[in-house]
């Protein structure tokens, strides 16, 4: 007689109902933790019960982190934010992302990554908006509104999918990966979308460090002009002091409105996360689908306010900050090569030429607007 089979409990979410994984799982589909268990730090659930250790996959991103810091001090006109991505992409499609690395580098591209956006909260400051005054600080509101809904506009003619389209916008009008990392929670996209969003921001973000100091003057901009512009425009903080940093004096103000415009994370996924909230309950009341609860703000958003609150209480040492700043940049470039591993050539081959465009048009609307939001100001 053979042995019977014996078919593994279904998954049941916290209301009881059978669980279907699916593409848009936000974890690979083999997981089987639920997203706050503190195991995922350390391990890997498997389908089939087998526990995947991460740290073979967070020693690999280790290393490319040292290396893509190695070079980026090599070669100054290179970010280590792009290095780690290339090194993640590469790795994946010359076929060393092998299966014994994925807890890892999933554990990175996802904690490590949302640890990142929690410790950048200390380098901002409510007194920073006080800095920036009323018309530095429309500049800043109206460049990231234009952008984010521009962006959205131009995915939905390009018949690009809303969860891409959606981490496209929040990436270029707010703060690149980490901001693609907050909205991630919300989008309804699964680790795909969040990958080629983070490489399509960092690539343009990347030419921005080149490209805009070669503007400035055929453009009219004095250096102060020249940081607001930057500051506006640039998308990670990183590649902000980069590129302002090329410019005598446009520094500081570079510095002072790109913060400005990582404030606005927190009230932009909090508007997306109730949207889609109501979203998901009029579907659910309608009969014409389930009623998803989306998330209004993640846990680690939360703690990313929560930060910009203990900064602005001047109760931590300057000498914390720098360090807590110094270990945010580590984070964010071993959490970019963890992304860099999502991304497959093949993909980008069917979807990638219309995503590039929207990245490319997304790039040039907020360059454009803060321009113009910056002539405005200084009449």
């Amino acid at each position: 007689m053979s042995e019977p089979v014996v078919l593994p409990a279904p998954r049941l979410d916290r209301n009881g109902a059978t669980a279907v994984l699916d593409r848009r799982s936000r974890c690979r589909p083999d997981c089987d933790l639920a997203p706050l268990d503190l195991r995922h730090l350390f391990g890997h659930q498997g389908a089939r019960g087998r526990s995947a250790s991460a740290l073979p996959g967070l020693a690999a991103v280790a290393v490319a982190t040292a290396v893509a810091f190695l070079i980026a001090h090599l070669v100054p006109a290179v970010n280590p934010s792009t290095v780690a991505v290339v090194l993640g992409a590469v790795g994946a499609n010359l076929g060393l992302h092998r299966h014994v690395l994925h807890a890892g580098t999933h554990v990175a591209s996802h904690r490590l990554l949302r640890t990142a956006v929690v410790l950048l909260g200390l380098q901002l400051g409510l007194p920073q908006l006080v800095a920036l005054g009323p018309g530095g600080l429309g500049v800043v509101v109206a460049t990231v509104a234009v952008t984010f809904g521009g962006t959205q506009l131009i995915g939905r003619a390009l018949r690009i999918p809303h969860a891409r389209s959606l981490l496209v916008a929040t990436g270029f009008s707010i703060c690149g990966a980490s901001a693609v990392a907050a909205m991630s929670d919300v989008a309804d996209g699964d680790e795909e979308d969040t990958a080629v969003a983070v490489a399509l921001v960092t690539l343009c973000g990347s030419l921005a460090i080149v490209l805009l100091p070669l503007l400035r003057v055929p453009l009219g901009l004095d250096p102060s002009d020249f940081g607001r512009w930057v500051g506006a425009s640039v998308h990670d903080v990183g590649q902000t002091v980069a590129t302002a940093n090329r410019v005598p004096g446009a520094l500081n103000t570079a510095v002072v409105v790109k913060l400005t415009r990582v404030i606005l994370l927190a009230p932009l996924v909090a508007g997306v996360g109730l949207a889609a909230r109501r979203r998901a309950r009029a579907a659910g009341a309608a009969g014409t689908g389930p009623a998803r609860r989306a998330p209004v703000v993640p846990l680690f958003v939360v703690g990313f306010v929560a930060a910009i609150g203990l900064s602005s209480t001047d109760l931590l040492p300057a000498a914390v900050l720098a360090g807590a700043k110094q270990v945010q940049e580590v984070l964010l470039v071993a959490a970019l090569v963890g992304l860099g591993t999502g991304i497959q050539v093949g993909t980008l081959r069917r979807t990638g030429g219309r995503a590039l465009v929207l990245a490319l048009a997304s790039w040039a609307l907020v360059g454009s607007t803060a321009y113009v939001g910056v002539l405005l100001v200084r009449q």
